[in-house]
């Protein structure tokens, strides 16, 4: 055996080693998709106009935030319902220049109007249009951001549809779709509010309010005050029965979600669950002088969305907060690990609801995966008979090139961490087929050889030359074909084009190289050979 075969071995060798390392234990290396391991599929519809709606909210907060940092006084803040206007009514006439300064700051895009002591801020159309298009931008990237703390392997999570405001959401093995359809769905926004007491209590610590809306109500006269709203607390009795309190909480929060640094589950001095949170440094300001403003007295923390609110805890402030802080609400290990991460990941700008949704279960899974090794298996089995009949023993030459042909597939999609789905099942198929007719052109070529009266290596030598410049013709154009595939498909068409690609590369180098190095060896060193069972 010559140098340039020994060579000619490790390459080949190696090669195939390498790939069976890369996919061992095939259990852990190789990515199966929603289908062949079972998981959700959901479909996720993004109310644009919730956004609009939360985006005037956060521009009350800042201007309230603002006005009262600059010593502003005003009446109200509010938003009549249905419009795309800011009403600020009770403003000091004084402080004209200081209030549009303000505004301009904080509103730069904003129309802003002004006739005595009121003020009107008006979201234009084409800033409204900007901001239902990046509210699906910033969700798709808060999903990703919680998918990817869930640990799924290989999720899928992309826009929909013409209108562009739906997306689709891929979870592979998910062992507890309900729980992740909470993580996907609840927008955490989180926001700290100062409490707002009726007018004639004075013990601010032991002070409670009613046990129901309209209980709360009552405390200031059946109609709560401008700049007020009522969120409720849930809680459980001794008794295990659902327990409620309504707060009567100021509009303007003094920290909201966005404001977050970071958010991390700990335990309090009882060794309870709570979560540690991290405020950014201009937010700790703001945080230090709302505490310090309500020392004594409670304030809430209040989670959920523009339409859903809930307070998580109110408790007393007993000292001045800067940056660092804690949230407690009688959270078990789970639920504060939840929150911590939807907190980490930012909240979600707008409501999303689910539209569509699918399970398929791990057995139905199983059952796919044995349908497409089965069907692998057959289809290889029915090309190795036809082989072996057609071209005899050169027959087992292609039959062993397409054994190394699927193992450096499947290596290459344990390297590349690629999804394998029934789709790519069946573009594993077609990736034989197409390594099979590789070898079909090869070999009919060397018969043409021979029947010319080529000598066996001469034909060898001629066949596999003039085969190879159709063999690469065929291969570029399925592979420009599958990149269509890959660069617009989505999901399972992406999985079969990856697999595509990847056995069209392989099959040159086996149909090819592979094959001509079995004929060199099978041939040896023998000058003179008299026939080729082909």
């Amino acid at each position: 055996m010559g140098t340039k075969t020994i060579w000619k071995l490790a390459l080949i060798a190696g090669v195939i080693g390498l790939s069976f390392w890369l996919i061992y234990p095939p259990e852990e290396k190789i990515n199966l998709g929603l289908d062949l391991q079972g998981g959700s599929h959901l479909v996720l519809q993004v109310d644009t106009s919730a956004a609009v709606k939360g985006e005037i909210d956060l521009a009350i907060n800042r201007i309230g935030q603002g006005l009262k940092e600059k010593g502003i006084t005003y009446a109200t803040i509010a938003n009549p319902g249905g419009t795309r206007e800011i009403a600020i009514t009770g403003v000091d006439s004084l402080r004209a220049s200081d209030v549009r300064e303000l505004l301009r700051a904080n509103l730069p895009d904003w129309e802003i109007g002004n006739v005595e002591t009121t003020w009107t801020i008006r979201l234009p159309e084409s800033v409204r249009q900007l901001i239902e298009a990046s509210s699906v931008d910033t969700t798709l990237t808060v999903l990703r951001q919680r998918v990817d703390e869930l640990g799924v392997k290989e999720p899928i999570i992309q826009k929909q549809g013409s209108a562009g405001d739906r997306i689709v959401v891929e979870l592979p093995g998910i062992k507890d779709p309900e729980a992740a359809k909470d993580i996907l769905q609840d927008q955490a926004k989180l926001e700290w509010k100062a409490v707002v007491y009726p007018p004639e209590v004075t013990d601010f610590e032991r002070w409670f309010p009613g046990t129901s809306r309209e209980a709360t109500l009552a405390l200031f006269g059946g109609s709560p005050p401008a700049g007020i709203e009522l969120v409720p607390q849930y809680g459980v009795g001794p008794n295990g029965t659902r327990t409620e309190v309504w707060w009567p909480l100021q509009t303007v929060a003094a920290v909201v979600g966005n404001d977050l640094r970071s958010a991390r589950r700990g335990v309090d001095e009882m060794q309870r669950s709570v979560v540690d949170f991290t405020l950014s440094p201009e937010a700790g300001r703001r945080f230090q002088a709302a505490t310090r403003e309500n020392l004594h007295r409670h304030m809430a923390i209040v989670l959920g969305s523009s339409t859903k609110k809930e307070v998580v805890s109110a408790p007393i402030i007993q000292d001045v907060i800067t940056d660092r802080g804690k949230i407690s609400g009688r959270f078990d290990l789970k639920a504060a690990e939840t929150l911590a991460l939807k907190l980490r990941s930012g909240a979600i700008p707008t409501a999303v609801s689910i539209i569509e949704e699918r399970t398929v279960g791990p057995s139905l899974g199983r059952d796919s995966v044995k349908a497409g090794v089965l069907a692998s298996l057959l289809g290889f089995a029915g090309i190795t008979i036809f082989m072996l009949i057609w071209y005899r023993l050169s027959g087992l030459n292609a039959v062993v090139a397409l054994l190394m042909n699927v193992v450096l597939v499947l290596g290459a999609m344990a390297y590349l961490g690629a999804t394998l789905t029934l789709p790519g099942i069946a573009g594993l198929i077609l990736t034989v087929g197409m390594a099979v007719d590789s070898n079909v052109l090869i070999f009919e070529r060397i018969r043409e050889e021979l029947r010319l009266g080529k000598t066996v290596r001469s034909a060898i030598e001629q066949g596999f030359s003039r085969a190879f410049g159709t063999i690469i013709d065929t291969h570029v154009t399925t592979i420009v074909s599958a990149l269509f595939l890959l660069g617009y498909g989505t999901g399972p068409v992406k999985g079969f084009a990856v697999t595509l690609i990847a056995g069209l590369l392989c099959s040159v180098f086996t149909a090819v190289f592979v094959s001509r190095f079995i004929y060199d060896v099978v041939l040896g060193e023998r000058r003179n050979v008299e026939s080729l069972s082909i």
